[in-house]
């Protein structure tokens, strides 16, 4: 089936946070009517197509409050989630592979993993994705969380390196403006050749006598990230000897 013909022309989307009313507006602009955002104690009754965008813990609640209907398709956007917890009904799953910030964020372009429990519902899913402008990928249930795992690795651990170097930049009286270009940088140079390649800097050049200056001035100034350092810092020497 290919994506047009599976994309419902009505979606009711459950929960108003980040992912809800991004996909809510995506889908609007693709054409599709959207119910919702709604709250979860809203009243749905024979909404064909119904995606969950509430909390993990929540799925699995909100799924089971929903009553059975010939044909129905219930979805969920976590990444991390199996689609055990939407049974009994016949279920799917949308992720967008992107951070979503409070003033909402553009998914074209996006990866997002998809799977389904049945032919028509992984159809359907790939149509969702592919009208909000996202390239899906399907990914099975057995694989959700490692998935979901190198995403936080990539985005949410990136974001706590990054703030603790602008907590010691600003020690030195620079801004974090300062730090965008190189960080930016880093990342285009990551995506073009791969972790080995990309890395620079004093561990990759093998000077240890300024890795301990600088756990030296860490452990001085911002004592509370001298653990980030250590583990990265041997994380490091591990890339750097793939490079070698």
């Amino acid at each position: 089936m290919d994506a047009q013909r599976a994309l419902p022309p009505a979606v009711t989307v459950v929960g108003a946070g980040r992912a809800g009313t991004a996909l809510a507006a995506a889908l609007l602009a693709a054409g599709v009517a959207v119910r919702g955002p709604l709250g979860r104690g809203a009243d749905i009754d024979d909404d064909p197509v119904v995606l969950l965008c509430v909390p993990d813990a929540a799925i699995a609640a909100v799924a089971a409050a929903l009553p059975e209907r010939p044909g129905r398709l219930v979805g969920h956007v976590s990444g991390a989630t199996s689609l055990a917890p939407l049974a009994p009904h016949e279920a799917f799953s949308v992720h967008p592979l992107m951070t979503i910030p409070r003033d909402g964020a553009d998914l074209a372009g996006t990866t997002a993993a998809v799977a389904g429990s049945s032919e028509r519902a992984l159809a359907v899913a790939t149509a969702l994705a592919t009208a909000c402008g996202m390239e899906p990928v399907a990914v099975a249930d057995e694989d959700r969380v490692a998935y979901h795992a190198a995403a936080c690795l990539a985005s949410n651990f990136l974001v706590v390196l990054e703030d603790a170097a602008e907590q010691l930049a600003a020690t030195a009286g620079l801004p974090r403006e300062r730090l965008v270009p190189l960080v930016r940088a880093t990342v285009e140079s990551w995506a073009l050749r791969g972790g080995a390649d990309a890395l620079t800097g004093p561990i990759a050049r093998g000077d240890e006598e300024t890795v301990g200056r600088h756990r030296a001035v860490l452990a001085e100034r911002l004592p509370e990230q001298l653990a980030l350092f250590d583990a990265l810092a041997g994380a490091t020497r591990r890339l750097a000897g793939r490079a070698a």
